[in-house]
């Protein structure tokens, strides 16, 4: 069947024409080009010889050709440019200088992730990191995460790096499953010579934000230039930044709309009181969990060892923001060699290997939990699960203290934070392993072929230390005392047996030592994963037309890959407060077979200097059983009408194969914001889906007590789930675009690309608040019958505890958008050269749809916060180099955003009754409104420096000196709720689509050459 599927690919890339058009190459490149073009201008093209142009391999095409002719749109960032950035993560280099990139995981994004804290992978067009394919030398390499295939680009050393290059377009017809918005290729050296070493050190302005990075690297020949030998390590540490390094952090922001004043309110320890009317300093949102205890609801708490009543939360709660962070603290040690040796004149080996290991730790506040906060519990017997709570406390317990037994009735209730068992503390420690080999050789004179095998190991050890078991504390809440009647003992034998304390919560310190042993649980998460490739093409000239040598490859591939996540099975029965990750293992294999070419149509004809066509094919066997055979294909044309001017087309149709994890993961736990339907439900509210929220029990009965439920806020238990019927993703990517390169400009260059890109049935699981609402508010009757109702948990008190989101082939994705990149070059004599860059990514379309209840559901996400996709964002640089000099100053922008299009709508709709009231003479009407807080957002621009002087030392050493200041005026972004009535909330205020709070910041280095 394999070799069946090889002969089709190669009778389909030979015979074959598919209808499409290709995207533009890098306007970089184009420069490059014009250097070249411009020594060999008097050689007709034909006859370019094109010997004389080195051909290499590039990316986004298995064929070796000179960069500049690819009709696919390639964006480079060579060493110059990670040089200037003055950042010592990839991934945040590339998020910063490529505006078709996004940050995917990031330190200022991950603090509460269960599982991704201190990775570091990168978006392109906001498509998501799945749909992101990361090489390395033009290789797949091993996933650092059980999510999805995450690469961390932390796990590469620094100096390794020699250029990336960047594919726009669709590219599994090259590359396989995972390439829908594009290939990222990190390309590592293959000539540089000498030793070298790096070092540099930075700290934000306004205090923490640390980091120190050490870069060293050796390369030489060999055995008589027959070989050739490179090493490179690099270990960094990032301190953090925590939220007492920032004074934005310590407001307790809780925001809210009054709808009824029509002002912007904040929680104070009276209540939500207009902003205008208060000062920040006034803000509060505690935690009712404090260290004392609270009882009987509110009418008994500790204040110390101090028993007192009437407990109020925003003046006596237990303050979280102390605690915040801002950036996760990292630490990263990576190291790799690479070898290439010329076995003969015709046959050349490569071998390369990468080892890194990176550990992320946070530490954040002891576990609080109440008398209901019910955890899942795992029957160790029958594996069948349950919730269990720790449960209300007898009166007759001897810890009790008269004052509330006296009005606790038949319980006690009680709510509290366990600061005896330790604050939270998450540890880990990720190692990764990747390595492959190959040989090249020639054949048949103008052939080449290429054959290699990987293999990739990661492991992530996650350690959690001082959560709470709800089980083992439900059993020490239970306590009596023993025959001797001086005793305090557990009151159940059974517990007793198994080493049960008996636990007093009455008071801050009260829980002894034993006690605090006997409820912490420290789980763990084991995760390995494993990825096994074999790959072999063979590349060459098929034959002539008569404007020149079709170039073509053919050549198959196989990837095994596994995963299998473990956690302790005695701690899932002991329902501890971390989020359950279930164990599961699984394994994908795919067979694939792929053929490229590429025809030269014409040359130096009338108005077709060039005219280039290439054409590819992939189809890949996979092992899941919904699979049949995937196909991706792959057309481009580039046409010169004349030299230096081109137009481009491409039709590319994409493909996505289910991760291991989005097919066969049970739920598995993770923690997500919520803006709930029910909030503010009242007896006779008639917003949307509050005839349903009335029907649940919980929020019926805090209508009646309090007459309205509110929704505690915060982030609400919204574990993830596989499915095992998801089938592939299909996308279909049309781009067209031009560029120039003038003669009359000389070192002008410029591309513009159009791109549009369809994904059907994409992988992902509806947001909470879609399920709220087809749970709520659709034609499908509220109750046990309705499946969005069937994932949506609520505790006894009406508020969600969770909501689960399986994964599905649900969504069609949509984006469109245009790149312009320009580069111009001035060659300013003894004065030095001066060079001007700009990117820019223009968003025309980002949109979901899916079929709900009520038929087409479709959601707009161009220009929201809470979905990241900002409708501009542009990078420019001016660089100045002389001699030994080089300063380099860059601008960077991102538009201006909304925090959602439906609290847009909401306060358009609700302004719109008000006006109405007022033209109508309405005394009830709000003369003044205020426009909602937190709902627009203004464009952020931000500006670096950077300078660096090389000296020569000796004539057999070189130093450069480099330093600068990245957020010059240190733009902190705008000011984003921590919580509230807001759907993208910030942490301490800050967000991290605008720098999560790092600010100004500056950095020194020295980099020695040998």
């Amino acid at each position: 069947m394999k070799i069946k599927i090889l002969t089709l690919a190669i009778q389909a890339a030979m015979l074959s024409v598919v209808p499409s058009m290709v995207f533009a190459a890098d306007p970089i490149e184009v420069s490059t080009a014009q250097k070249d073009m411009n020594a060999n201008r008097n050689l007709p093209v034909a006859d370019a010889d094109e010997a004389s142009i080195e051909k290499v391999a590039v990316t986004g095409s298995r064929i070796k050709r000179d960069s500049f002719s690819l009709s696919t749109p390639m964006v480079g960032l060579d060493a110059k440019d990670i040089a200037d950035s003055g950042i010592g993560s990839l991934a945040d280099i590339l998020v910063d200088q490529v505006p078709a990139l996004s940050e995917g995981v990031s330190s200022t994004n991950s603090q509460s992730s269960v599982q991704n804290t201190g990775l570091s992978t990168i978006d392109l067009r906001s498509l998501g990191t799945d749909r992101t394919l990361t090489l390395i030398d033009g290789r797949r390499v091993v996933s650092n995460s059980y999510s999805g295939n995450y690469v961390s680009l932390s796990t590469i050393p620094t100096a390794m790096v020699e250029k990336v290059e960047i594919i726009t377009g669709g590219a599994s017809a090259v590359y396989g499953s995972d390439a829908i918005a594009g290939v990222v290729n990190i390309i590592t050296q293959s000539d540089k010579t000498g030793f070298e070493i790096n070092a540099r050190g930075g700290e934000t302005t306004n205090g923490g934000g640390q980091e120190r990075t050490v870069d060293v690297g050796y390369g030489a020949d060999f055995a008589s230039d027959k070989g050739y030998i490179y090493a490179s390590a690099t270990y960094d540490k990032q301190y953090g930044l925590f939220a007492s390094d920032r004074s934005r952090s310590k407001y307790e922001s809780s925001f809210e709309y009054d709808t009824k004043t029509m002002c912007n309110a904040m929680n104070t320890v009276d209540g939500d009181q207009c902003m205008r009317d208060i000062t920040p300093d006034e803000w509060r949102e505690r935690s009712n969990d404090i260290n004392g205890g609270r009882f009987e609801t509110n009418a008994w708490w500790y204040d110390g060892a101090n028993l007192k009543p009437d407990f109020k939360e925003e003046r006596d709660g237990y303050n979280t923001y102390e605690t915040a962070l801002l950036k996760v603290p990292e630490d990263s040690l990576s190291a790799a060699i690479k070898m290439n040796y010329d076995i003969s004149d015709d046959v050349k080996a490569n071998v390369q290997v990468q080892f890194s290991r990176n550990t992320a730790f946070r530490r954040t506040d002891a576990e609080g939990q109440d008398y209901n906060d019910a955890e899942l519990y795992i029957d160790p017997i029958t594996g069948l699960p349950g919730m269990i709570d720790a449960g209300t406390i007898s009166p007759n317990n001897p810890y009790v203290p008269s004052e509330i037994a006296a009005m606790a009735g038949k319980s006690v209730t009680w709510d509290r934070r366990f600061q005896e068992v330790g604050p939270v503390e998450s540890n880990n420690e990720r190692t990764t392993l990747r390595s492959w080999a190959g040989l090249q050789g020639s054949l048949f004179d103008t052939w080449t072929w290429d054959a290699s095998v990987g293999y990739g190991k990661f492991e992530q050890r996650q350690r959690r230390s001082n959560e709470v078991s709800i089980r083992r504390l439900r059993n020490a809440l239970d306590a009596e005392y023993a025959d001797d009647g001086v005793t305090i003992q557990c009151a159940s034998e059974d517990a007793r047996a198994e080493g049960c304390v008996p636990v007093n919560i009455f008071g801050e310190g009260s829980i002894s030592k034993e006690g605090a042993d006997y409820i912490r649980a420290n789980p763990y998460i084991n995760t390995d994963i494993t990825q096994l490739n074999a790959l072999g093409f063979i590349s060459g000239e098929l034959f002539e037309l008569p404007a020149g040598g079709v170039q073509s490859a053919f050549g198959v591939e196989y990837r095994r890959d596994t995963q299998e996540v473990q956690t302790d099975k005695a701690m899932r029965a002991d329902a501890i407060t971390f989020n359950d990750v279930p164990p599961f293992e699984g394994e994908v294999t795919v067979w694939e077979a792929f053929g490229e070419a590429s025809l030269p149509l014409l040359r130096n004809a009338d108005f077709a200097h060039k005219l280039d066509l290439d054409v590819s094919l992939r189809i890949a066997d996979y092992s899941q059983k919904n699979i049949d055979l995937m196909s991706s294909y792959r057309t481009g044309l580039l046409w010169e009408p004349i030299e230096n001017y081109a137009l481009r087309a491409n039709y590319s149709r994409a493909q996505r194969a289910p991760n291991i994890t989005e097919l066969i993961s049970p739920p598995r736990g993770d923690y997500d914001s919520v803006r709930d339907i029910c909030d503010g439900v009242t007896a006779t509210s008639t917003n949307a889906g509050h005839d349903s929220c009335r029907l649940d029990a919980g929020i019926a009965a805090a209508i009646a007590t309090d007459g309205i439920f509110e929704d505690t806020g915060g982030s609400k238990y919204s574990p993830n789930a596989g499915n095992e019927e998801l089938t592939e993703e299909t996308a279909d990517t049309y781009t067209l675009g031009f560029t120039m390169a003038p003669d009359f400009l000389e070192g002008f260059n410029l591309a513009v690309d159009y791109y549009d890109i369809k994904v059907a049935d994409a992988i992902g699981s509806l947001s909470n608040e879609d399920i709220l609402a087809e749970c709520y508010n659709s034609s499908n009757a509220y109750g046990a019958d309705n499946q969005y109702c069937g994932v949506v948990s609520r505790d006894t008190e009406g508020q969600l505890t969770q909501i689960i989101q399986q994964e599905l082939n649900l969504n069609d994705i949509s984006t469109r958008g245009v790149d312009i990149a320009l580069a111009y070059q001035w060659e300013l004599a003894e004065y030095g050269d001066l060079s001007f860059k700009t990117n820019w990514t223009h968003v025309l379309e980002y949109s979901s749809s899916y079929m709900g209840a009520d038929g087409l559901v479709e959601d707009d996400y161009v220009g929201e916060l809470a979905s990241g996709i900002f409708e501009d964002r542009g990078t420019a640089s001016l660089t100045w180099s002389n001699d030994d000099w080089r300063i380099r100053w860059s601008t960077k922008y991102k538009s201006d955003m909304v925090d959602s299009h439906d609290r847009v709508n909401e306060w358009q709709d609700l302004n719109a009754a008000n006006q109405a009231k007022i033209d109508a003479g309405d005394a009830t009407a709000i003369l003044n409104p205020e426009t909602p807080a937190f709902l627009y957002y203004g464009s952020y621009v931000t500006h670096d420096l950077s300078v660096s002087y090389t000296m020569d030392i000796n004539n057999s050493a070189q130093l450069r000196l480099y330093g600068g200041v990245r957020n010059i005026f240190d733009n902190q972004g705008p000011w984003v709720a921590d919580t509230g009535d807001l759907v993208e909330s910030g942490t301490g205020n800050y967000s991290s689509a605008y720098g999560g709070g790092v600010g100004r910041y500056g950095y020194l280095g020295a980099e020695m050459k040998f």
